[in-house]
């Protein structure tokens, strides 16, 4: 199955190590761009977390964000560097001396200043797990989603599909009828001028015109990349370049059978065609 690219997922589970949730939200995207929010205690989580998207994620924005609050069991309490902080003072007061316009510093200045504040070394393992665990859960659900997505988007271009099939099968049988139809116009029109006109030479101008005419070729290929979507989407997995690759092919053809066009039905069957190919090209924009 196809997957869409555009979901969001939100998981949530605690337990004595405290509790967490886990929001996932993805759009279309050209890669795979993860953008990971997690609180500075779960720091070393980052790499771990991020692979588990990417082996489950191949396209698209991803935003997740990791909300912890600590169990009992869990020691986050900060302490201060008492000794680090009279350095930082003293070091200071001594800049200050040294400047016509010092600028005056707060506590918060001092606080943020790495090291000052210590968290006690806690055992953070049986966290680690639980949010691990948990992600995976998130990813599933996000999955699900897409999954759905997916389903319903390859639905509307099996749609779109269909119908070009049928705007091809009612072009086709006029091919021949309006090369007969310039025919017996350039006929008419030698009659009625009187023009003696060699009929070899009549001959090929009707066959030029009907080269030219001729989109045979267009509606062959235009049930080959039809019938190829098909067999893309149906074999499912990360196929949405391919998909925007195989709409550009079917809106080349599409826009050469327009420009051959003398007769009014064929033309209303380019344009709808064109119609159709961009529609379901917005709808693989989505897909991963």
């Amino acid at each position: 199955m196809i997957k869409s690219m555009t979901a969001f997922a939100r998981k949530y589970s605690e337990g004595v190590w405290g509790n967490a949730s886990i929001e996932i939200k993805t759009v279309n995207h050209r890669y795979l761009d993860v953008s990971l929010r997690l609180p500075e205690l779960l720091r070393e989580l980052e790499m771990p977390l991020r692979d588990l998207l990417r082996k489950q994620l191949s396209r698209g924005k991803v935003e997740c964000y990791i909300r912890y609050t600590a169990g009992g069991n869990v020691n986050t309490e900060a302490n201060l560097n008492q000794a680090l902080l009279t350095q930082l003072i003293f070091a200071a007061n001594q800049v200050e001396a040294q400047l016509t316009e010092p600028a005056k510093y707060n506590a918060l200045d001092l606080l943020r200043w790495p090291g000052v504040m210590q968290v006690a070394e806690t055992d953070l393992t049986e966290v680690k797990q639980q949010l691990l665990s948990l992600m995976s859960q998130t990813i599933e659900a996000l999955n699900d989603t897409r999954t759905r997505e997916g389903a319903e988007l390859a639905d509307c271009i099996f749609e779109r599909l269909n119908v070009i099939e049928k705007n091809v099968e009612s072009v086709a049988p006029k091919v021949k009828e309006v090369v007969q139809q310039q025919r017996q116009k350039l006929q008419d029109k030698i009659a009625e001028l009187a023009l003696n006109v060699d009929p070899e030479r009549l001959e090929q101008e009707i066959v030029l015109l009907a080269q030219r005419v001729d989109v045979a070729e267009e509606l062959d290929r235009l049930n080959t990349h039809v019938k190829e979507v098909r067999r893309v989407i149906k074999q499912g997995g990360s196929v949405g370049r391919r998909l925007d690759f195989l709409m550009q092919e079917l809106n080349r053809e599409a826009n050469t059978l327009g420009s051959k066009s003398i007769d009014s039905q064929m033309t209303q069957a380019a344009v709808d065609c064109k119609v159709l190919i961009e529609q379901m090209r917005e709808q693989i924009q989505n897909i991963e």
